[in-house]
């Protein structure tokens, strides 16, 4: 981080001083995505100018780099020929996605500004779902046909190469467009240039349809190593293909979107600095006003029972420790369980062996807390606080530790439950992560604790 900056202060004391020839050289020593970052430290006259002196393959992948209200930024001060130009260098899977962030009028002048191939193709790209393959995959792959020689084949890719987002893997089609099978470039290099593609191909092919889910893509790409992956459509016809770096934006974008649900905040795409104070707080404080009304019920459950708290005062001094390890217990099973869910090794199907394994897990560390909380009560409350009597000793450390060993039990149980059944049906798991937990454990707990300590201590009702 603190190279970019560094390396944004120099553009910013080159372009200043107009020794543009030293700032051309100076930025082809970066990698693309180091260029972006840095003019993203930039003011808009600054940048825009230096984004000029790049390259023309260069300044394509520095644009797909940037963020978005950077390349609105540039869309904005481009001339017509100047879209074109980048455009042109862009893949069609960038393009569409370019698309998807900018505003209506920007989208017209990039549509505009695009062949009518390009066009036609953009606008079925668009059609596909949010979530499904078909929105991230492209459709400029090589193409090669089972009867091509290893001679055909090479040179073939070396027509289109400079138009295909990967040349390391081909795909082999019959005339239908049906996938019939792959080659590596590895296995094109070593073999005899006269061998049949087909007798080189690899047939077993794992492939994706236009409408599996962009995760499960993701998860395949981690399972077999891929650096890309055919998509088919319902007739197992050859439409694109999605590459790694595809696949690693999904599951950075999945991993964020989870972590802020989780958070209780509704995902956000733009980066927190970039982000305004009134959407920052639209984006907390649906779920804050959910989780503070819902604590409502736990209020309604101590007021019920404040005659027994009024009878036996003790008893309110646990009621946060109660509570707070209660939704603890319920989150770290619940972050496991969204983890497995997430990965691919948990599915519906394992719902009793998950449910089995926390049970005894739970039972540890009921136990353990059950054993910890009693020493606690003893050593701290009693004899060093002395905020106990010795007559409530007899009684309130046992209603305390059991209510901890039920509330730490239960918890786990409907931590590692509910976002098995929320994924069952079509919910996202990271909802039932800590905040509904925690709400839910909290009034929980109460009811175990209050319920325990009417039954154990005498004269509470």
């Amino acid at each position: 981080m603190e190279e970019m900056m560094n390396l944004a202060e120099e553009v910013k004391a080159l372009v200043e001083e107009k020794r543009f020839s030293e700032l051309r050289v100076k930025l082809c020593e970066y990698n693309p995505a180091d260029i972006a970052e840095a003019f993203g430290e930039l003011g808009e006259s600054i940048f825009s100018v230096a984004y000029r002196l790049l390259p023309k393959e260069t300044a394509a992948e520095v644009f797909v780099d940037m963020d978005p209200s950077y390349q609105k930024t540039l869309i904005d001060v481009f001339s017509d020929y100047e879209l074109k130009q980048v455009l042109e260098e862009l893949y069609l899977d960038d393009t569409v996605d370019l698309i998807e962030e900018m505003p209506a009028n920007v989208v017209s002048r990039i549509l505009r500004n695009s062949s009518s191939a390009q066009r036609k193709t953009i606008n079925e790209l668009l059609k596909y779902p949010d979530d499904c393959a078909g929105s991230i995959m492209t459709t400029e792959y090589v193409n090669l046909k089972q009867e091509m020689t290893v001679e055909d084949a090479v040179t073939h890719i070396r027509q289109v190469a400079i138009n295909s987002e990967t040349i390391y893997t081909c795909y082999v089609t019959s005339p239908g467009r049906k996938l019939v099978g792959i080659v590596s470039a590895k296995d094109l290099m070593i073999s005899p240039l006269s061998t049949k593609v087909e007798d080189i191909m690899e047939q077993n092919v794992i492939f994706a349809t236009t409408h599996t889910d962009k995760e499960e893509v993701a998860n395949m790409f981690g399972k077999y190593g891929f650096l890309a992956l055919p998509v088919v459509d319902t007739e197992n016809r050859m439409v694109g293909i999605i590459t790694v770096d595809d696949a690693i934006d999904v599951i950075k974008e999945e991993a964020e979107e989870d972590f802020t649900k989780m958070a209780a905040m509704t995902p956000s795409e733009t980066p927190y600095l970039r982000t305004s104070t009134f959407s920052v707080w639209k984006a907390r404080i649906p779920w804050l006003i959910i989780l503070t009304l819902s604590a409502t019920f736990t209020g309604m459950i101590i007021s019920s029972f404040e005659a027994s708290l009024s009878a036996c005062v003790a008893l309110t001094a646990f009621i946060p420790m109660l509570m707070g390890t209660g939704g603890n217990s319920g989150s770290q099973a619940s972050v496991t369980v969204i983890r497995g869910l997430s990965m691919g090794e948990i599915r519906f199907a394992d719902i009793f062996r998950v449910i089995w394994k926390e049970i005894r897990v739970s039972l540890l560390c009921a136990a353990t807390l059950a054993a910890v909380t009693y020493l606690k009560i003893f050593l701290i409350d009693y004899l060093l606080l002395h905020s106990l009597e010795s007559s409530e000793m007899l009684t309130v450390p046992i209603v305390v530790c059991m209510t901890m060993a039920v509330t730490v039990i239960c918890a786990k149980l409907i931590g590692c439950i509910l976002p098995i059944l929320a994924k069952k049906i079509g919910f996202d798991p990271a909802v039932m992560a800590a905040p509904f937990i925690t709400t839910i454990v909290d009034a929980l707990s109460l009811v175990v604790y209050f319920a325990i300590a009417t039954s154990i201590i005498p004269g509470l009702s």
